[in-house]
């Protein structure tokens, strides 16, 4: 990035997207659109008409509110970071912002995409942002269904029946779109390929090995380094330690996608507890007298590190090779 590049800051909610262009002479240029496929065409139209034909467009990862402008910048050509609200707050506070507001956000997340230059965002492919509809639409029905069956427990007679019929319409529900996130694979060779590889980790099973595919896979993949996918999933530990007196113990992130982390719980477990590499593992770490909650997240780290492995080699999963840490790169 030179420093004339016009820079857009972008506070983005539910309903409405704050936009502040940053010109390289420090004027400001703010409007107010509507978070939705037509605001993002009057977004382009207003840009047009200021003459900004290329921008560096900066936004907070917000929920899931951000993908569809970010999606649609993209695929216009606009360089497009997406970045920690952490971030912005801090440097909010380093700045001493003392009012907070949509629109000030807005000018906010553009002095610090200028100032900071964060790295560019690649949106996913076609195939993948599908993918990944279904499977973040399931997850919704799952969550929707245990609500359902934890108010079943203690429901008087006279709507249990309603209630028992809405779960097994969400169970019909879900079961259509495992069905869909099947086929849809099917549709693509390359993500066809890559289930039948993840699939050779005897742990994975159908949702698990499609929620991987939807974040991960892909033939440009979406991390070079197996590191940095378990810190999206945000199973990077986290130290907290300073001087003398402040020792606490290492906890997770947890600043990453929650859907992956719980998807991969389960194969963890049985990765654990049925498989023999896996309870190699498990013994490994009880003999160092790690807790289980320890032990289990170590699993799970591990088998993002498979994943990326698998589909990086383009290998099925060996036994062997996790003895040997060929997948631990």
């Amino acid at each position: 990035m030179q420093s004339n590049v016009i820079t857009v800051g972008i506070d983005v909610s539910k309903m409405k997207l704050d936009v502040a262009v940053l010109f390289p002479n420090g004027k400001f240029r703010t409007k107010a659109l509507s978070n939705n496929p037509k605001g993002f065409e009057e977004f382009s139209s207003w840009l047009a008409r200021q003459g900004i034909e290329q921008a560096h467009v900066c936004m907070e990862a917000t929920g899931v509110y951000w993908e569809g402008v970010a999606e649609y910048l993209f695929d216009r050509g606009f360089v497009v970071s997406v970045v920690n609200p952490a971030q912005i707050k801090a440097f909010g506070e380093s700045r001493l912002a003392r009012t907070k507001t949509d629109r000030v956000d807005a000018r906010l997340i553009a002095e610090f995409c200028v100032t900071q230059r964060p790295e560019p965002w690649c949106a996913a492919a076609v195939e993948l942002r599908e993918l990944k509809a279904l499977v973040l639409r399931r997850e919704a029905l799952v969550r929707m269904r245990s609500q359902e069956q934890n108010r079943l427990a203690v429901a008087r007679e006279g709507i249990k029946h309603n209630i028992e019929a809405h779960i097994e319409h969400l169970t019909h529900s879900i079961r259509e779109l495992e069905e869909q996130m099947h086929k849809h694979i099917d549709k693509y060779p390359h993500l066809r390929q890559q289930r039948d590889l993840l699939q050779s980790v005897p742990s994975f099973g159908k949702v698990s090995v499609s929620t991987i595919l939807a974040f991960f896979g892909g033939e440009a993949m979406r991390f070079s380094k197996a590191r940095q996918a378990v810190a999206f999933v945000g199973l990077d530990p986290r130290e907290h330690s300073s001087g003398s007196s402040v020792r606490r113990k290492p906890r997770l992130s947890k600043m990453g996608h929650g859907l992956v982390r719980r998807v991969l719980y389960m194969p963890a477990m049985i990765a654990l507890y049925r498989t023999e590499w896996g309870r190699a593992f498990r013994r490994r770490l009880e003999a160092a007298a790690k807790p289980p909650k320890v032990i289990i997240a170590a699993m799970m780290r591990k088998l993002v590190h498979i994943a990326i492995g698998i589909l990086k080699s383009a290998q099925p999963f060996n036994p062997a090779f996790h003895y040997q840490g060929a997948y631990s790169h």
